[in-house]
Protein backbone atom coordinates (compact mmCIF):
# COMPACT_ATOMS: atom_id res chain seq x y z
CA UNK A 1 0.00 0.00 0.00
CA UNK A 2 1.06 3.38 -1.11
CA UNK A 3 2.52 6.18 1.70
CA UNK A 4 -0.33 8.83 1.55
CA UNK A 5 0.07 11.71 3.75
CA UNK A 6 -2.55 13.75 5.53
CA UNK A 7 -2.80 17.23 5.46
CA UNK A 8 -1.07 17.41 1.37
CA UNK A 9 -3.15 18.46 -1.68
CA UNK A 10 -2.67 16.34 -4.53
CA UNK A 11 -3.20 16.03 -8.24
CA UNK A 12 -4.89 13.33 -10.10
CA UNK A 13 -1.86 13.49 -12.00
CA UNK A 14 0.29 12.09 -8.97
CA UNK A 15 2.03 15.35 -7.64
CA UNK A 16 1.53 16.48 -4.43
CA UNK A 17 1.77 19.74 -2.79
CA UNK A 18 2.79 21.06 0.18
CA UNK A 19 1.15 24.63 1.30
CA UNK A 20 3.64 26.58 3.22
CA UNK A 21 2.41 30.47 2.92
CA UNK A 22 1.77 31.61 -0.82
CA UNK A 23 4.39 28.67 -1.73
CA UNK A 24 3.75 25.55 -3.40
CA UNK A 25 6.14 22.44 -2.18
CA UNK A 26 5.50 20.01 -5.43
CA UNK A 27 6.70 16.22 -5.26
CA UNK A 28 5.74 12.84 -6.99
CA UNK A 29 3.58 11.05 -4.50
CA UNK A 30 4.81 7.64 -3.17
CA UNK A 31 2.51 5.69 -5.73
CA UNK A 32 3.91 7.36 -8.54
CA UNK A 33 7.44 6.22 -7.58
CA UNK A 34 6.45 2.88 -7.27
CA UNK A 35 4.89 2.47 -10.30
CA UNK A 36 8.08 4.16 -12.28
CA UNK A 37 10.56 1.51 -10.81
CA UNK A 38 14.06 2.82 -10.45
CA UNK A 39 14.60 6.67 -10.90
CA UNK A 40 17.31 7.78 -13.07
CA UNK A 41 16.55 11.51 -14.06
CA UNK A 42 14.83 14.19 -12.69
CA UNK A 43 14.07 16.68 -15.36
CA UNK A 44 13.08 19.57 -13.65
CA UNK A 45 12.58 23.94 -14.90
CA UNK A 46 14.57 27.06 -13.90
CA UNK A 47 14.14 29.07 -11.22
CA UNK A 48 12.07 31.75 -12.50
CA UNK A 49 10.11 29.71 -14.82
CA UNK A 50 6.32 30.33 -14.88
CA UNK A 51 3.90 27.99 -15.38
CA UNK A 52 -0.35 27.83 -15.65
CA UNK A 53 -1.68 25.12 -13.14
CA UNK A 54 -2.07 21.67 -15.44
CA UNK A 55 1.26 22.58 -17.86
CA UNK A 56 4.57 20.20 -17.97
CA UNK A 57 6.53 21.43 -15.74
CA UNK A 58 9.31 18.56 -16.18
CA UNK A 59 9.81 14.92 -16.12
CA UNK A 60 11.50 11.92 -14.42
CA UNK A 61 12.84 9.28 -16.06
CA UNK A 62 13.35 5.78 -14.94
CA UNK A 63 14.61 2.44 -16.51
CA UNK A 64 11.38 1.35 -17.23
CA UNK A 65 9.86 4.52 -18.54
CA UNK A 66 9.84 8.59 -18.59
CA UNK A 67 6.71 10.19 -17.06
CA UNK A 68 5.56 13.95 -17.47
CA UNK A 69 5.59 16.18 -14.23
CA UNK A 70 2.25 18.75 -14.55
CA UNK A 71 2.11 21.99 -12.28
CA UNK A 72 -0.79 21.48 -9.78
CA UNK A 73 -0.96 25.23 -9.12
CA UNK A 74 -0.15 28.65 -11.61
CA UNK A 75 3.24 30.29 -10.77
CA UNK A 76 6.32 30.98 -10.55
CA UNK A 77 9.53 28.82 -9.91
CA UNK A 78 11.52 30.40 -6.95
CA UNK A 79 13.37 26.92 -6.19
CA UNK A 80 14.61 23.91 -7.65
CA UNK A 81 15.84 21.23 -5.25
CA UNK A 82 19.10 20.61 -6.04
CA UNK A 83 20.12 17.48 -4.46
CA UNK A 84 18.01 16.00 -7.68
CA UNK A 85 20.24 16.77 -10.03
CA UNK A 86 22.76 14.13 -8.56
CA UNK A 87 20.48 11.65 -6.81
CA UNK A 88 17.47 11.05 -8.07
CA UNK A 89 17.27 7.90 -6.49
CA UNK A 90 16.26 10.13 -3.26
CA UNK A 91 12.64 10.35 -4.86
CA UNK A 92 12.27 6.55 -5.01
CA UNK A 93 13.98 6.27 -0.98
CA UNK A 94 11.55 9.08 0.31
CA UNK A 95 8.65 10.48 -2.25
CA UNK A 96 7.48 13.32 0.60
CA UNK A 97 11.16 14.49 1.07
CA UNK A 98 12.67 14.58 -2.19
CA UNK A 99 10.52 17.90 -3.34
CA UNK A 100 11.27 18.59 -6.59
CA UNK A 101 10.15 22.38 -7.16
CA UNK A 102 8.70 25.69 -5.01
CA UNK A 103 6.10 27.83 -7.11
CA UNK A 104 5.08 30.99 -5.48
CA UNK A 105 1.51 30.51 -6.46
CA UNK A 106 -0.95 32.90 -8.40
CA UNK A 107 -3.47 32.13 -7.43
CA UNK A 108 -4.17 29.92 -4.30
CA UNK A 109 -7.86 29.16 -4.96
CA UNK A 110 -6.52 26.56 -7.30
CA UNK A 111 -5.56 24.28 -4.33
CA UNK A 112 -9.48 24.04 -3.78
CA UNK A 113 -9.45 21.85 -7.23
CA UNK A 114 -6.91 19.54 -5.69
CA UNK A 115 -7.83 16.70 -3.86
CA UNK A 116 -7.32 15.99 -0.43
CA UNK A 117 -5.64 12.71 1.55
CA UNK A 118 -8.89 10.59 1.13
CA UNK A 119 -9.69 11.93 -2.55
CA UNK A 120 -6.50 10.72 -3.81
CA UNK A 121 -6.26 7.09 -1.48
CA UNK A 122 -9.82 6.40 -3.28
CA UNK A 123 -8.47 7.62 -7.31
CA UNK A 124 -5.72 4.95 -6.76
CA UNK A 125 -8.06 2.49 -5.45
CA UNK A 126 -6.40 2.16 -1.84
Amino acid sequence: MSKILEGLKYSDSHEWVKVEGNIAVIGVTDYAQAEMGDITYVDAPEEDDEFEKGEEFGALESVKASSELYSPVSGRVVEVNPELEDAPEKVNEDAFGAWIIKIEMKDPSELDELLDAAGYRALIGE
